[in-house]
C-alpha cells in the first residue's frame, strides 16, 4: 500500500455554491480511511488563510505504519460522502448513489483496495454489459448499455484517483482500461445510458 498523507496536508477547491472550501486530513480512523476538516470562506485567499491555521493548529503526529486492507466499498462510500456529495445537485446525487450502491460495491466492495486489479474491473465492465441490468430487463434486456457503463467507469476511476491522492494506493487500477466504446444509440425509451437505474450523473433519474 502507498504512503498515507501525512496530517495537515489539505487542498483548496470552488464549490458549485460559490464558496471556496478548504480540507485537511486531520487523522485516520479504524478502517484506516483519512478523518478530514474542512473550511467554507467567501475568496479563495480567506480560504487559504484559514486552511493555513488549521493546518498550523494540527499537532504533528507520531509516524505511524498504514493499516492495509481498506475495502473499496469503505473507501467509495467514504470518498462520495465527504468529497462528491456535498457539491453535487440533489438530481446528481441520485445518479453517483446508483453508480456506487447499486452496482460498484455490490460487485467489488469487499474488494481490499491496494488489492484491487485491472482484471478485476474489466471482469466487472464484461458483467455489467451482459447481465447488470436491475430493473425492466424484459424490455431493454439484460445487459447495460455501452454509455451507461462508461458513466460507471467515470465514477470509480474518480474515485480510485483520489485514493491514490490520498496515498492510499500507488495506482489506479482502472487507469489502463479504455471505457467501454460506442455501439449504437443505446435502448429506446430508457433513461440516459439507456438504463433507467442507472442514469449519467447530473441527468437526474430515479431511483429503483
Amino acid at each position: 500500500m502507498a504512503k498515507r498523507r501525512k496530517r495537515g496536508e489539505g487542498s483548496v477547491h470552488l464549490r458549485k455554491d460559490g464558496r471556496w472550501e478548504g480540507r485537511a486530513v486531520i487523522g485516520y480512523d479504524d478502517k484506516g480511511l483519512p478523518v478530514t476538516k474542512n473550511v467554507l470562506t467567501k475568496s479563495k485567499a480567506e480560504c487559504v488563510a484559514k486552511l493555513k491555521a488549521l493546518q498550523d493548529s494540527i499537532q504533528a503526529p507520531t509516524p505511524e505504519q498504514p493499516k492495509p486492507g481498506i475495502l473499496l466499498g469503505d473507501w467509495l462510500d467514504f470518498w462520495y460522502q465527504s468529497y462528491k456529495k456535498p457539491n453535487l445537485r440533489p438530481n446528481t446525487q441520485m445518479s453517483y448513489e446508483r453508480r456506487i450502491y447499486q452496482h460498484i460495491i455490490p460487485a467489488l466492495g469487499d474488494t481490499q483496495l491496494d488489492k484491487l486489479t485491472t482484471n478485476d474491473i474489466q471482469q466487472f465492465y464484461t458483467k455489467l454489459k451482459q447481465g447488470g441490468r436491475l430493473i425492466r430487463a424484459e424490455i431493454y434486456g439484460e445487459g447495460l448499455s455501452d454509455q451507461t457503463v462508461r458513466g460507471i467507469h467515470a465514477t470509480l476511476h474518480a474515485a480510485l484517483d483520489k485514493a491514490v491522492v490520498e496515498k492510499l494506493i500507488f495506482r489506479n487500477p482502472s487507469r489502463r482500461l479504455p471505457p467501454p466504446t460506442r455501439q449504437g444509440q443505446g435502448d429506446a425509451g430508457a433513461g440516459p445510458g439507456g438504463d433507467p437505474a442507472s442514469a449519467d450523473p447530473g441527468q437526474g433519474g430515479r431511483l429503483l
